[in-house]
C-alpha cells in the first residue's frame, strides 16, 4: 500500500518513524480527549432523558388537577407552576438535542475515526520499521 521500497536508506526511514510517532502520540491523546468526551456524553444523556421524564410526569399531574380546580389563587399558583415546568422541559429538551443520544452517537463516531487512524499509522510504523530491517 506504500510506496516503502523507494526508502533507500535507514536515515529515511528514521525520519519518517519519528514523524509517525509524534503523529500517533498525538491521535493518543485525542483518543483521550474523545474518551471522555463520549463518557461525559453518555452520562449527560441518562441525565437528561430521566430529568426529561420527570418533568413529564409532574406536567401531566399539574394539568390534570388545573382541569378540576376552580378558579382562583390556588389554580393560579398552580398555572405559574405549570409554566415554570414547561420551560424546564424546553431547556431539557434544549440540552437534549446538544447531549442527548444523537450527539452521543456523533461522538463515538469521531472516537471510532481515531481510533481507525492510530490503528493505520501503526500499521505504517510496522511496514517502515519492517523495510529498515532490510536495509541496515
Amino acid at each position: 500500500m506504500y510506496s516503502i521500497s523507494n526508502l533507500t536508506t535507514v536515515a529515511d526511514c528514521d525520519v519518517l518513524l519519528n514523524m509517525a510517532n509524534k503523529e500517533k502520540a498525538d491521535l493518543n491523546f485525542k483518543k483521550l480527549s474523545e474518551q471522555r468526551l463520549v463518557n461525559n456524553y453518555s452520562n449527560t444523556s441518562v441525565e437528561i432523558s430521566v430529568f426529561l421524564q420527570g418533568i413529564l410526569a409532574e406536567i401531566s399531574a399539574v394539568t390534570t388537577v388545573l382541569n378540576v380546580l376552580p378558579e382562583g389563587p390556588t389554580k393560579d399558583a398552580e398555572e405559574k407552576r405549570k409554566v415554570r415546568l414547561e420551560y424546564k422541559k424546553f431547556l431539557l429538551e434544549t440540552r437534549k438535542e446538544s447531549y442527548g443520544a444523537v450527539a452521543l452517537l456523533e461522538k463515538q463516531l469521531d472516537l471510532e475515526r481515531v481510533i481507525n487512524q492510530i490503528d493505520e499509522v501503526d500499521a505504517f510504523i510496522l511496514a517502515i520499521s519492517n523495510h529498515k530491517a532490510t536495509l541496515g
